[in-house]
């Protein structure tokens, strides 16, 4: 199924209706979001990772992501399987005016955005019409719309989203209905960006730290207690992830691949890709691009 993908100028929504991953594609990932991720699951059989939680992955799953808040998704692709969702990423303040007019539906909003979730995901969502309907409606419309009324589209289309998610999450008792503590995220933004920009360069937390005007002890601290990983674990991942894109998209050898994500010695960027991966890289190309 298509994929929409473009910068906030032109699309502020990354939407996704029915999308399919087969034959090892995507099997592990490991990343965050400038905005929310919310995320349908379809069909799929794996684990997921989220604030040092285990979750089974399975159909019917239904996911929230917070801005910047870390996920680990490792899939199973035996027996056939695929893994098949539907998805929706945007920045949430340019749409919290839309919510503004419904007091309670804002409150759910500022609570999915910046909240202190208990837990991010729920079960047992799969086939249900209203929320079909809603992923299907958009799909059909979001190629063709521009200007205003991409904008006025994309905005009924997260408050109809964003009221069936509030009555589901309500339905598990009355304790999900106090959503008021605010999740303490904003000062690990910095230190995502920043590894963002220098993931594919050589990483010394001393560099990072002065160009962050943090002591390397305090950034540590801070990064871990954010997110519930190190700064070293996540640039490994963040790195392990650009080069799964690099080996499945390119021909260029695994040398050239360590270099490019910042790993200057090719034997410790095959140690550490066999670590997260599970097999070298040369044989993760071989068994991605099938026979």
């Amino acid at each position: 199924m298509p994929f929409v993908r473009r910068n906030h100028g032109e699309n502020p929504l990354e939407f996704a209706y029915q999308r399919k991953s087969v034959n090892y594609e995507h099997r592990e990932t490991f990343h965050s979001h400038l905005g929310i991720e919310l995320l349908w699951i379809h069909q799929g059989k794996g684990t997921m990772i989220v604030n040092n939680t285990r979750y089974e992955i399975r159909p019917g799953m239904f996911c929230m992501f917070q801005p910047y808040q870390l996920h680990h998704l490792k899939l199973e692709y035996e027996d056939g399987q695929s893994f098949e969702r539907s998805l929706a990423i945007f920045e949430p303040t340019m749409f919290e005016s839309y919510f503004e007019p419904w007091p309670s539906l804002h409150s759910f909003y500022r609570f999915l955005s910046f909240g202190q979730l208990p837990y991010p995901c729920l079960y047992d969502i799969d086939g249900h019409p209203q929320l079909d309907s809603l992923f299907r409606g958009m799909n059909e419309q979001l190629p063709t719309l521009t200007g205003a009324d991409m904008l006025e589209e994309i905005s009924l289309f997260l408050v109809g989203l964003i009221r069936f998610l509030k009555a589901a999450w309500e339905r598990l008792g009355p304790d999900a209905k106090a959503y008021h503590t605010r999740r303490k995220s904003r000062q690990v933004e910095p230190i995502l960006s920043w590894i963002e920009a220098h993931y594919a360069s050589p990483f010394r937390l001393e560099e990072m730290a002065r160009s962050l005007h943090l002591s390397p002890y305090h950034l540590s601290h801070l990064f871990k207690e954010a997110t519930g990983v190190s700064i070293t674990e996540y640039m490994a991942a963040r790195r392990i992830h650009q080069a799964v894109r690099l080996l499945t998209t390119t021909d260029k050898p695994v040398s050239w691949i360590a270099e490019a994500v910042g790993l200057t010695n090719a034997s410790y960027f095959c140690k550490l890709f066999k670590s997260h991966m599970g097999i070298a890289p040369h044989q993760y190309r071989k068994k991605w691009a099938g026979p």
